[in-house]
């Protein structure tokens, strides 16, 4: 197909992953001047539930988004919205993020509430019209998105007794969800082409991995502190080791845009049980929220953004050292934002981790808004 239109806004990863990375790189540093005292950000929030509200429902919600308007044409073989229908999407998620910072909440949360219907509702629409019903679960995922986000507005407007926080929890819950069910579609999948002959893991585990999970996950959010949700997240994260040895990363070593997804799944278990041991009294509940965040959420990102942007503008699929560069930077500040609180070093860990993960989504950005201003090298279209 000939190319047409705008290059930025032909397919949704262009527009949201810039959008997304520039985010990651400008609001990271906000907040952590912002908890120093260095500066007063202007929120009607308080600043550690803006900061996790954004990573979730800006910076994450954003990447989702992108991925799914551009895997959803690949998936259905219908075009997803492009042009000024692909612009205005973008444009609600940026007026959003200004909005935070200079409008009245109840404008904030007005147009952050409208983004995520909407694409649910889109994505709906075209995975019904295409009778592709194996993916009708993410648009769920969606809409369960939007209601958790719905959740923390109306709470933070004072509408309901309902605690933002574990809207955030609940948030973070959905999100890690969606990554458990697109890496294991994508992460074998990649890591076999690459490396012939692998036996993939037998369905069974992969039901009971997504079970346990989700119902770890659930009585993170909504059980009191106890022993049954700490052995649920727990036996969770064992069968997410057992499902990633069954993937061979050790064979994905040499490649560094396979191995980045391979680090950031792994960050799943390792959330998961520090989850579980957060249950138990044993460690803070920021260790494995972090672990969750920086680094399963960031990690997994970061490696799709690269390599599916490399493929959607028609480039090869080998990272060069500036990508391998932001791997080993977000890997980075998922040890030291997740690991080094335990042992009392909290301020020396937000600021190298937040150094390290802006640092990453800085080379990003320097290598690959170009390509995604720009039309795919091979001259097809998207």
């Amino acid at each position: 197909m000939p190319s047409r239109g705008w290059p930025l806004l032909r397919l949704g990863f262009r527009p949201f992953y810039i959008a997304a990375a520039a985010f990651a790189a400008l609001a990271v540093p906000l907040w952590v001047a912002a908890w120093f005292g260095q500066i007063a950000l202007p929120i009607a929030l308080a600043p550690m539930l803006w900061h996790g509200h954004e990573m979730l429902f800006g910076f994450a919600v954003a990447v989702i988004i992108g991925f799914l308007l551009t895997a959803g044409q690949a998936w259905t073989g219908l075009t997803t919205p492009r042009g000024p229908a692909l612009g205005g999407l973008a444009a609600l998620w940026l007026a959003a993020r200004v909005a935070a910072l200079t409008a009245p909440y109840a404008i904030y949360a007005a147009l952050d509430m409208a983004l995520l219907p909407l694409v649910a509702a889109l994505l709906t629409r075209l995975l019904l019209r295409a009778g592709n019903h194996r993916n009708l679960p993410l648009a769920l995922i969606l809409l369960l998105l939007a209601l958790a986000n719905g959740a923390f507005h109306l709470a933070a407007l004072g509408l309901t007794a309902f605690n933002p926080l574990m809207a955030l929890h609940a948030g973070l819950a959905l999100v890690v969800m969606v990554l458990c069910v697109m890496a294991g579609r994508v992460v074998p999948a990649f890591t076999q082409a690459a490396t012939p002959g692998m036996v993939l893991p037998p369905p069974k585990l992969e039901r009971w991995t997504m079970t346990l999970t989700a119902l770890g996950l659930a009585g993170w959010v909504f059980a009191p502190t106890g022993l049954a949700t700490a052995a649920v997240l727990g036996l969770a994260a064992a069968l997410h080791l057992r499902r990633q040895w069954a993937w061979q990363p050790w064979l994905t070593r040499g490649r560094p845009i396979l191995w980045i997804l391979h680090a950031g799944y792994a960050w799943i278990a390792v959330g998961l049980g520090l989850l579980a041991l957060a249950q138990l009294g044993l460690v803070s509940a920021s260790a494995g929220l972090h672990a969750l965040t920086v680094g399963a959420t960031s990690g997994l990102i970061i490696g799709m953004i690269t390599r599916t942007a490399r493929g959607h503008t028609g480039r090869n699929l080998q990272a060069g050292k500036a990508e391998t560069s932001a791997y080993a930077l977000v890997m980075a500040a998922a040890l030291l934002r997740s690991l080094l609180p335990i042992f009392g070093l909290q301020s020396l860990a937000m600021l190298a981790a937040a150094l390290a993960w802006s640092s990453a989504f800085i080379i990003y950005l320097y290598v690959y808004t170009p390509w995604l201003l720009a039309a795919r090298v091979d001259g097809r279209d998207g």
